[in-house]
């Protein structure tokens, strides 16, 4: 069954740090790549953070340096590590396969709920 499951948003003022977490099911993890995305109102989903089966890790320009992707292999689980949030930073954040394409290919652009980080100053 296709799980994806993030929690770990909230509130949290400007320079605080956040732990997002994403529970998926075995068979979505077993796939080569996962990111973490981001929507803010009125914008275009973005990606964030990527990794790979090899642990290779890829950020965006803006939040490189802040922001950090993990994954526990033992426990199908994603992780994204927040450290010196900025109000920009304030979206609902989503974790899917990677590359973008293969949410369309293999899970038919299914998307879990996400969880909403806002970043007060």
């Amino acid at each position: 069954q296709v799980q994806l499951v993030e929690s770990g948003g909230g509130l949290v003022q400007a320079g605080g740090s956040l732990r997002l977490s994403c529970a998926t099911s075995g068979n979505i993890f077993s796939v080569n790549g996962m990111g973490w995305y981001r929507q803010a109102p009125g914008k275009q989903r973005e990606l964030v953070a990527s990794i790979i089966s090899s642990g290779s890790t890829n950020y965006a320009d803006s939040l490189k340096g802040r922001f950090t992707i993990s994954r526990d292999n033992a426990r199908n689980t994603l992780y994204l590590q927040m450290n010196n949030l900025k109000p920009e930073d304030t979206a609902v954040y989503y974790c899917n396969l990677y590359p973008l394409g293969l949410v369309t290919l293999i899970l038919r652009d299914y998307w879990g709920q996400g969880t909403q980080v806002t970043v007060s100053s």
